[in-house]
C-alpha cells in the first residue's frame, strides 16, 4: 500500500469530538460525517483536504470517545493515512476496522510540515518527505491488519473470509 498527499498537521490531543462534532452524529452515512470532519479544530480542512492528502498529528490523537464515527469521517473527507507520534488505543482499534491506515513515526511527525508532501509506503514502513528529502521509518502493517485495511475494514474483510470459504460458517 502506498499513499501520497498534502500534508496536514495538527497538534496533541486532537480529540473525537472535535474530529467529528458529536451534533453531527445523527447520522453513520460516511459522506455526510466528512462534511463536518474536523470542523470545529480547522473549519477549512473540508474544503482543503483533496483525496489521496495525508493528516499528521502529536501524541494521542483520537483521545475521548470511543465513536468509530471519527476515522469514519476522516476517512471519507478523503485522507489515505494518519500519521502520529501516538493513538488513543480505541481510535487505533477503530481506524484498523474501519480501514483507515493508521501509523505511529515520532521522528516523521518532528520533520514533518504542514503543506509538505509526502510519500508513504506502508508495505516497509517507509515515509518519505518529498517537500525536505527527508526519510523516516515506521513499523509496517502486519499481515493481518494489511489484509484488513486492503479489503475496507474488519466488517469487508470478514466477508470476503467467509465468501472465499463459500459461505460456511
Amino acid at each position: 500500500m502506498k499513499f501520497h498527499g498534502t500534508v496536514h498537521k495538527y497538534g496533541r490531543d486532537v480529540d473525537t469530538d472535535v474530529i467529528i462534532p458529536a451534533r453531527y452524529l445523527n447520522t453513520s452515512v460516511p459522506e455526510e460525517l466528512a462534511k463536518h470532519c474536523m470542523e470545529d479544530l480547522d473549519a477549512g480542512f473540508v474544503t482543503a483536504v483533496r483525496p489521496g492528502d495525508i493528516l499528521v498529528a502529536e501524541e494521542n490523537f483520537g483521545c475521548g470517545s470511543s465513536r468509530e464515527h471519527a476515522p469514519i469521517s476522516i476517512k471519507a473527507a478523503g485522507v489515505s493515512v494518519i500519521i502520529a507520534k501516538s493513538f488513543a488505543r480505541i481510535f487505533y482499534r477503530n481506524a484498523i476496522n474501519t480501514g483507515l491506515p493508521i501509523m505511529e513515526a515520532p521522528e516523521a511527525v518532528d520533520g514533518i510540515s504542514n503543506g509538505d508532501t509526502v510519500t508513504v509506503d506502508a508495505d516497509t514502513g517507509a515515509i518519505i518527505n518529498e517537500t525536505t528529502g527527508a526519510t523516516y521509518q515506521a513499523q509496517p502493517f502486519p499481515p493481518f491488519i494489511k489484509d484488513i485495511i486492503e479489503t475496507g475494514g474488519l466488517v469487508e474483510s470478514a466477508r470476503a473470509k467467509l465468501a472465499g470459504r463459500g459461505g460456511e460458517n
